[in-house]
């Protein structure tokens, strides 16, 4: 009998998206990743001079939900390539309004905006509940924010039933028919030892608030649940970033074992291979000590909202860092003010790491739907479990070219076998291809941005999959170990294979 594919990298994946249902949560279960692989956190605001060495890793993060993390090769040069990877934290979802008091017909309500384009149609009927970050009063601070995860299902949007609307195809309106109930009216005055009658509470004077305060803008026993995950009191909680989430976990299925079903496939799947690869091609105690490269992941916020924002993949952090590492000095220099000096050998050392580094923007792909096969160009049609998805687009909304290809399959011929793998492969792992039919639109990704804000080399790919942009998706189980070996073997190799795919 055939030994069983391994399912060990798709279970570790399920921890760490159950444990991630915002982009703040992705950045806090990155770190703890990261600081588990020996990387330090440094801050944006410091400088770097006495605190970057040769053979170092180091994460920073911006609004707590961005995550740039990078290792400097021992061999490190001003003006050398830069190896990279990109992906973002974020996902189509429905956020908490600055004042979400509803009720209605007996029922509490809470007022939520999209974002994002999700299938909005497929939040209906589901056990949500919240998730994100608390401001709190402090002593030492005016505000300090704590991650909270409500577990429990204490929202749920409600469909029609058939009988007083027949829609042969499911309609609403996003503004009046999308609010989630969230209990009783009557429930509620019971809990707080209350009737019909007495509800009005006679207004006592308070100190003055420019605005009012999130125990008026909200319901209060949900800013009290808020506060009590938070650990603080309820008249502490200053504001909030809230979101609503699927409390039915991620899991693996199929009739073999073979596929994901999961929540924030999109992208969190990538963001995850990329912190694993970058892991995985550290292993090794001497990984960094030949290496003249910088081996450096990227994961965005507000990916799936243009990027446009300071911690976007649109705003100036990658190449804020970028220009900042690429005049680090070579090992042999022990002087900070070295970092602080621009003389002859580091006027250009910027321009020439960016000609000389190369992106891969990991963003998931479109695996072939076998319900809707007309909807596929005929010889790009890429499968589950077959290996990440190269996607290339004509008009440049993926940033792919040809010597991208070339230097990425090289890549993957290189990279250790997935125990996983479905194929006859004996090392390596696969590729596929995806262009979208000329009839047909076409997302874009975070690629042809930073390539041309950049100039650097980029490549656009990612993990095939079903339902992109619902609140439920599916993915291959066995492509999560593929990507994370594809990257883990781009950044080992990338010093070498650049030096060798020559185009100017």
């Amino acid at each position: 009998m055939a030994a069983k594919p391994s399912l060990q990298a798709a279970d570790d994946f399920l921890s760490f998206v159950n444990a991630s249902p915002t982009p703040f949560h992705a950045v806090k279960s990155a770190k703890e990743r990261l600081e588990k692989a020996g990387f330090t956190q440094i801050k944006e605001r410091d400088p770097w001079s006495s605190t970057l060495q040769p053979g170092g890793k180091y994460f920073l993060t911006r609004n707590g939900s961005t995550i740039v993390a990078f290792a400097l090769g021992k061999k490190w040069k001003a003006g050398n390539p830069i190896g990279m990877i990109g992906a973002h934290t974020d996902s189509p979802c429905l956020r908490i309004k600055p004042h979400s008091k509803r009720q209605s017909d007996g029922f509490l309500q809470v007022g939520v905006e999209t974002y994002g384009g999700g299938l909005w149609h497929t939040w209906f009927d589901r056990d949500l509940s919240v998730a994100g970050r608390v401001g709190v009063k402090t002593k030492d601070a005016l505000v300090k924010y704590l991650l909270v995860k409500v577990e429990r299902p204490i929202l749920r949007i409600p469909t029609l039933a058939i009988h007083l609307e027949r829609q042969e195809n499911f309609q609403f309106n996003k503004e009046t028919q999308l609010f989630p109930i969230a209990g009783l009216a009557a429930a509620e005055l019971n809990r707080q030892g209350k009737t019909e009658d007495t509800k009005e509470e006679e207004k006592k004077e308070e100190a003055f608030e420019p605005l009012a305060t999130p125990l008026q803008r909200h319901h209060a026993y949900l800013v009290e649940i808020i506060a009590e995950h938070a650990g603080v009191d309820p008249s502490d909680v200053v504001d909030f970033e809230l979101v609503l989430y699927d409390t039915q976990k991620s899991v693996i299925g199929g009739l073999n074992n073979e596929l994901i079903f999961s929540p924030r496939l999109d992208n969190l799947m990538m963001s995850y291979c990329s912190i694993e690869g970058l892991v995985k091609s550290l292993s090794s105690p001497s990984a960094l000590d030949e290496d003249s490269t910088i081996r450096l992941i990227a994961l965005f916020d507000h990916e799936e909202i243009g990027s446009q924002t300071a911690q976007g993949a649109d705003s100036n952090l990658l190449p804020a860092v970028i220009r900042r590492l690429s005049v680090l000095p070579a090992s042999e220099s022990n002087s900070d003010k070295s970092y602080d000096k621009v003389d002859a050998e580091t006027a250009t050392a910027y321009e020439q790491t960016l000609s000389t580094s190369f992106l891969i923007s990991a963003d998931m792909a479109h695996s072939v739907h076998p319900n809707y096969p007309g909807k596929y160009e005929s010889q790009h049609r890429p499968e589950m479990n077959k290996g990440t998805v190269i996607k290339v687009n004509a008009n440049a909304r993926y940033a792919t070219n040809s010597p991208g290809i070339v230097l990425l399959q090289e890549a993957a011929r290189r990279a250790k076998k997935a125990s996983s793998s479905l194929s006859s492969v004996k090392e390596g792992v696969p590729l596929q291809m995806f262009v979208v039919r000329n009839d047909s639109s076409c997302g874009s990704t975070i690629g042809p941005m930073l390539s041309a804000a950049m100039g650097a080399r980029t490549l656009d790919l990612g993990n095939p999959q079903l339902s992109m942009h619902s609140i439920r998706e599916t993915g291959g189980a066995h492509d999560v170990e593929h990507a994370v070996n594809l990257f883990e073997s781009f950044f080992e190799h990338f010093e070498e294979l650049e030096k060798k795919i020559v185009v100017d």
